[in-house]
């Protein structure tokens, strides 16, 4: 790959995308026109702000935030009437809601080469945000992670609130692995905020921070952004806006440009394969993806621990979403 020009590399990766959605049993949607577009539109009696459009099954539609709730949806284009804006203007026109002011909170945040984006919850009561990375490995699925949250809060919350951050390619190789999670989600066990993890989720082991990651030269950022979107959307997962940088690597640059889509970094101030430890509030971070055994052995660790806590409801998951709006609601 270092002798092949990013355009190449990312012209390879559609290819191989359009190649998986031509195999049968796969995705059923199909996407195209897939564009960055600003506009402000009324639906369902709210004021709610444009991201994207598009064409889902050459239906135009476009996918809509609620800036209060911080939740997102995927809408036929012609229940509303959009008056387009740059994305400048949207943040003047929603400066008060909870989606301009945690936008600004990351841009605040964005400095620090590892962890910038949103790195700790506000959740009302003692609890944890649970993010889970998939990203790419020829390892199949931790399901174990997922059937211990739904034995230990079965009682206490239905379903079980997580967010998962997930790859292009991790969804090009482990299509009976994503079917099993769509499954859990239909039964109502539990409810996935769908994070976007970058496409390819390139890495190095010998380059240093600075130029790893989305930061080594050549990346296609927009590709690794809207590309995961249009795979997320043809696998019928509902895109969030939040985002989380592989390795947790970034810098100022890339984050202003990662803004600029609309989309939040979201990091983690409790990485338990690293050691760190989860507090109240914390976003929890582990891989389900096969490659941090440690990580999934803590987390089913700290289950066992707080089991009274969970039956006894003083323990509990927050959606994503919720935690980072609490925080404007006080």
């Amino acid at each position: 790959m270092k002798n092949i020009s990013d355009k190449a590399v990312s012209l390879l990766s559609f290819i191989g995308l359009t190649f998986f959605l031509a195999v049968p049993g796969f995705a059923q949607v199909s996407v195209a026109n897939y564009t960055r577009y600003f506009a402000v539109v009324k639906y369902e009696n709210k004021t709610q702000l444009v991201l994207r459009k598009f064409k889902r099954d050459d239906v135009d539609s476009f996918l809509i935030v609620d800036p209060n709730e911080l939740t997102t949806e995927i809408i036929p284009d012609d229940r509303v009437s959009p008056k387009a804006l740059t994305w400048k203007e949207a943040l003047n026109y929603f400066s008060d809601s909870p989606y301009a002011k945690t936008i600004n909170d990351a841009r605040q945040l964005s400095g620090s080469l590892q962890d910038a984006g949103i790195i700790h919850g506000f959740p009302k009561e003692k609890g944890i945000t649970l993010t889970i990375d998939l990203c790419p490995s020829h390892k199949p699925l931790d399901r174990i992670i997922f059937s211990s949250l739904i034995t230990e809060f079965q009682r206490t919350e239905k379903p079980v609130p997580v967010a998962i951050s997930i790859t292009g390619r991790w969804m090009l190789t482990h299509s009976n692995d994503l079917k099993w999670l769509k499954e859990l989600v239909r039964s109502g066990d539990i409810d996935i905020t769908w994070v976007n993890h970058s496409y390819n989720h390139r890495v190095s082991a010998k380059a240093p921070l600075k130029t790893n990651f989305l930061l080594e030269p050549g990346t296609d950022l927009n590709f690794e952004i809207l590309g995961t979107e249009i795979a997320m959307i043809q696998q019928g997962l509902l895109p969030s806006i939040f985002f989380r940088f592989p390795g947790l690597v970034s810098d100022q640059q890339v984050v202003t440009k990662l803004l600029s889509y609309g989309i939040i970094p979201v990091g983690s101030d409790a990485w338990l394969a690293k050691g760190q430890t989860a507090n109240s509030g914390s976003i929890v971070l582990i891989h389900g993806n096969g490659n941090e055994p440690l990580g999934v052995k803590d987390f089913i660790q700290l289950l066992k621990n707080k089991q009274a806590a969970v039956k006894g409801k003083q323990w509990l998951l927050y959606d994503l979403s919720e935690s980072i709006e609490d925080e404007f609601e006080k």
